[in-house]
């Protein structure tokens, strides 16, 4: 796509869908570099989410009054597929009230707020004010998440008595010495205005304002811990019902979970027998897998030694990639080509990638949240990781987008699935180490040992939430007890991180397979291509140039419509 396109009134829809949207919602103004409402959060409240909901309805019935006469532009024929399937799938989660009992580990409004500062511009004394007064918001953006909380459980719409216990306790830990707010005001002090009168001044107000929103956490906190952990239910998994609208919302696609369930196992079973193989040639016959990563992990040759170096060595991996497949499979544009590497200021364990701003102003980044007292890493673990958040994996997805300002409107740049996104993240992680990239077999231990997770938590997260039988023939069924036996069993994650991506997984339903079932996907559609004589740069451009999609409308948009194969559907 080189060629600017004349801007038409589904364009013209879609972006005002997205403007609309983003008044509604700072927290994703920021997240698209947008100065909108920057000094503010989002409204969290039954009147907030009411808003959205009816705003997605509106633009709907106003697409189905635009395509009564169809549509003949391509381009938009897609943007109506995307924008009917993900309003829709927003309309179906508002309906069942999923929104009023959104609480977990990872994705609920306190985490959406703690993250969100690490996003904005702290480059002058105007940007701190800003901070400054978003911090000062923090309090009545967490009433409104309260609210809806309680108005949740008046109703019998209650999360999961675990995940309160979790909120909780990360809800005290930001009401708490070294919160993300305190360690807000400490970078603030070190800046060059901080010694001005006016910077002491607007210190002054930061302090204020962190201290304010430490106590909101706090009230928070004592919320879910005297008043919502009471209705709260017992039981972890969510039903078929409710995971069938989760599981849609993440992949964009209606999937046979239990085929899906029994494909999960196929998978896990040929990665183990593959990890086999790998530790053969490492180490050869008689070492187990936990022995040849006890070797990996005592090897000098495989750490680097305080956070400062990781951050480095992710940069440097970061770079290479980029130089090395720009022009041979990739076509990578000259602002996406720009990535940076950083160490998160939140402790989870998690690893994550923002996309870049608009103009490319702010550049995509990829996040490493380190957890509190690591300072060694290995890189046999990690080069994949690499690959899978930046170059080939979600930054050029993501950067490649926002660059297509001439094709796609503002909305198609910035939407997507988890399995489109995150599919193309694994997808990209097996074709490094199709391209050579993994040359060494404990890199390629360390893709495998990240696909392995992937491919088990199909598994676990439709087994615990359908509550399906354990797979060791005892005919009991799935739980939290033996999904972190079988979580611990199929990882060679720390603890503190497994015991985070376990609780991640009770917590979101769906969205964890996501992954892997988008991979299979994107497979599924390059062999294709490939086989009718389709160039490998060429799939790639043409399939990247779509912008971020649901599964199913991205193998529409590709002239293929998805078969029972490739997801699992039923007939």
């Amino acid at each position: 796509m080189s060629e600017t396109r004349p801007w038409s009134a589904i364009d013209a829809l879609a972006e005002a869908y997205l403007d609309q949207s983003v008044a509604l919602s700072p927290l994703l103004a920021t997240e698209i570099g947008s100065t909108v409402g920057t000094d503010r959060l989002d409204d969290f409240s039954p009147a907030g989410l009411a808003a959205k909901a009816e705003l997605a309805q509106a633009t709907l019935l106003r697409l189905d009054r635009l395509t009564e006469a169809g549509v003949e532009d391509p381009v938009d024929q897609v943007t109506v597929w995307a924008l009917r399937d993900r309003l829709g799938a927003n309309l179906e989660l508002d309906r069942a009230g999923e929104p009023y009992r959104e609480l977990n580990v990872l994705s609920s409004p306190q985490h959406q707020i703690e993250e969100v500062f690490a996003l904005m511009p702290q480059d002058s004394l105007d940007d701190w004010q800003v901070i400054a007064d978003r911090l000062g918001q923090v309090p009545t953006a967490l009433a409104g998440h309260v609210e809806t909380l309680r108005l949740g459980a008046g109703r019998g719409l209650t999360p999961a008595r675990h995940q309160v216990e979790l909120a909780a306790r990360d809800a005290r830990r930001q009401s708490q010495t070294g919160s993300v707010f305190a360690q807000l005001v400490d970078q603030a002090a070190q800046a060059p205005w901080a010694t001005s009168p006016a910077g002491g001044q607007l210190l002054g107000g930061l302090r204020s304002a962190a201290g304010t929103a430490e106590q909101a956490y706090a009230d928070l906190a004592e919320f879910l811990e005297r008043e919502l952990i009471g209705p709260a239910v017992d039981q972890d998994g969510v039903g078929a019902e409710r995971y069938a609208l989760w599981s849609r919302y993440f992949l964009g696609a209606t999937v046979d979970l239990r085929e899906t369930y029994a494909w999960g196992l196929e998978e896990l079973d040929r990665i183990v027998r593959e990890q086999a193989d790998l530790v053969g040639q490492l180490y050869g016959p008689g070492v187990s897998l936990e022995e040849a990563i006890d070797r990996l992990d005592g090897d000098p040759k495989w750490r680097v030694e305080g956070v400062e170096a990781l951050r480095e060595w992710l940069q440097s991996t970061a770079d290479q990639a980029v130089a090395a497949l720009d022009g041979v499979h990739f076509d990578i544009p000259e602002p996406a080509r720009r990535l940076e590497g950083r160490i998160s200021p939140t402790h989870s364990g998690g690893i994550y990638y923002t996309g870049p701003s608009d103009d490319f102003s702010r550049p995509g980044r990829m996040w490493w949240s380190v957890p509190e007292g690591v300072d060694s890493f290995t890189t046999w673990r990690e080069r994949t990781t690499v690959y899978h958040e930046g170059v080939p994996g979600h930054h050029l997805q993501i950067a490649q987008a926002v660059f297509l300002r001439h094709q796609l409107n503002r909305w198609r740049r910035f939407s997507g699935s988890s399995g489109h996104a995150e599919g193309w993240a694994l997808y990209a992680e097996r074709f490094m180490d199709e391209q050579g990239f993994l040359p060494h077999p404990a890199d390629r231990l360390g893709m495998l040992d990240g696909q392995r997770l992937r491919a088990a938590r199909v598994v676990l997260d439709i087994g615990v939430h359908l509550g399906l039988p354990f797979p060791d023939g005892s005919g009991v069924s799935w739980d939290r007890h033996n999904a972190w036996a079988f979580l611990r069993a199929n990882s060679n994650m720390g603890q503190p991180s497994l015991r985070f991506e376990l609780n991640r997984y009770l917590g979101w339903p769906g969205q964890a397979p996501s992954y892997k079932i988008g991979q299979r996907l994107w497979q599924s559609l390059r062999d294709t291509a490939l086989a009718s004589g389709s160039p490998l740069r060429q799939f790639h451009r043409d399939a990247l140039d779509l912008g971020g999609l649901g599964l199913d409308v991205l193998a529409r948009a590709l002239g293929r419509p998805a078969r029972p194969a490739d997801l699992g559907q039923a007939d």
